[in-house]
């Protein structure tokens, strides 16, 4: 153990009270720094994976048409450019999803693809009327790219793949507001036409705009019901790699032709929300730590006072100014360390309790637990909060410390 570690030890337990507070303050900054980070990072991370087992990584939908803008010569001739990049005019739908889906194979991020036609539709039962959305997918291109096998709350996925023109998928919200169960029948009726359907099996996505509106059907059923015969409304894509759908929805548009929305743009707004979420708990938690600097300032100012006799002393035994600074610094430096790891601890623990507690979250996604991301990133961001304000506090005092000269002890003019 070196002089300056011995002689910073015994500084620091001239105040233990003052370095109790400090080391309490960064205790309490860097656990709840981590609790915080790991409950809004894994409700965001769920988030995200909900999106992309519902609706996928990206959505191929309009077909891209650039406009045409007349140009004259000056010869009192026209001619007609192509306005690429402005004036786009989409037209609805696709028309050519074979096609479509044989381009998006060339890509290598792509791990599966599936049409889906949608329409407007009304859902009675003995009960009530609703106004649905019928989505027509072909089950197993369906399952390749989202999660409805896991979200089936009711009933079996293979007795909706084993009726395919009688058998139907609804919503939790749906089956609620109607009050259906799985095995019974309901009517539906579109374009003029009045079909009789039977309940295969009820999901919940936990979104509740999803679970309320749409009606999942077989999609050769549903374009008999829609009058559809060919072409899709949109084709839903899976990634291997979710974080590259911008850069792949961008070639995907240049290639096919085709709108591409990848899921960061669709959810752009919950996704905002959810990152001022987490810097917003991070600045509020690292108080406590702000705190924990401001009271070692203080701590440290207090025995540069207290301790000038010694530090005159440590003077005129030949110890430099450095290394009286670090002397004092070494005692920030102790109760920074025991702080840190004591907070990684509390962390650790409360956010692993955090998560066993109940909770019931629908709307955005559903969940019955906290939902927690256990990351080493969240602890390395505490320990660097930590460590900048205690530290960065506690280079005044022992700046201070340094410049104390022996003379000015004696003669009783030390600053």
């Amino acid at each position: 153990m070196s002089p300056n570690y011995r002689i910073a030890f015994r500084f620091l337990t001239a105040k233990k009270r003052s370095m109790l507070m400090s080391l309490a303050c960064i205790i309490l900054g860097v656990g709840l720094f981590v609790v915080t980070q790991a409950t809004t990072s894994g409700f965001e991370k769920f988030f995200i994976k909900t999106l992309l087992g519902t609706d996928g990584a990206i959505k191929i939908e309009d077909r891209i048409q650039d406009t045409l803008r007349s140009m004259e010569t000056g010869a009192g001739s026209h001619f007609l450019i192509s306005q690429r990049g402005e004036g786009k005019k989409y037209i609805e739908g696709i028309e050519e999803p074979k096609l479509i889906i044989d381009g998006l194979k060339r890509f290598s991020n792509v791990s599966g693809t599936s049409v889906v036609l949608y329409g407007s539709a009304v859902i009675r039962s003995s009960f009530k009327n609703e106004s649905v959305k019928i989505y027509g997918i072909a089950l197993e291109d369906h399952l390749a790219v989202s999660d409805l096998g896991k979200q089936i709350v009711q009933g079996k996925i293979d007795d909706f793949r084993n009726d395919p023109t009688g058998g139907a998928l609804v919503g939790i919200k749906i089956a609620e507001r109607l009050q259906i169960n799985v095995g019974d029948s309901f009517q539906v009726e579109s374009r003029g036409q009045l079909r009789r359907y039977r309940v295969r099996a009820i999901y919940e996505t936990g979104v509740t705009d999803i679970d309320k509106v749409r009606l999942y059907l077989n999609l050769g059923e549903a374009r008999s019901l829609l009058k559809k015969p060919t072409g899709a409304s949109y084709i839903q894509v899976g990634l291997f790699q979710p974080e590259r759908a911008v850069t792949d929805a961008t070639q995907m548009e240049e290639v096919l032709q085709h709108s591409a929305t990848p899921w960061q743009e669709r959810e752009k707004t919950w996704l905002n929300v959810f990152r001022a979420l987490r810097f917003s708990s991070g600045i509020t938690v690292s108080v406590f730590t702000l705190i924990a600097g401001l009271a070692m300032f203080n701590t440290l100012a207090m025995i540069v006072l207290e301790k000038t006799k010694e530090i005159a002393i440590l003077r005129s035994m030949g110890y430099t100014r450095r290394d009286v600074s670090r002397i004092f610094l070494w005692q920030a430096m102790i109760v920074l360390m025991i702080g840190t790891v004591l907070g990684w601890l509390l962390g650790a623990a409360v956010t692993y309790a955090v998560s066993r507690t109940p909770i019931s979250i629908r709307g955005i996604f559903a969940t019955d637990t906290f939902i927690v991301e256990w990351s080493v990133w969240h602890y390395l961001a505490a320990t660097v909060t930590a460590v900048v304000m205690v530290m960065t506090a506690s280079l005044i005092p022992a700046r201070r410390g340094a410049r104390l000269e022996p003379g000015d002890v004696i003669r009783g003019t030390a600053q």
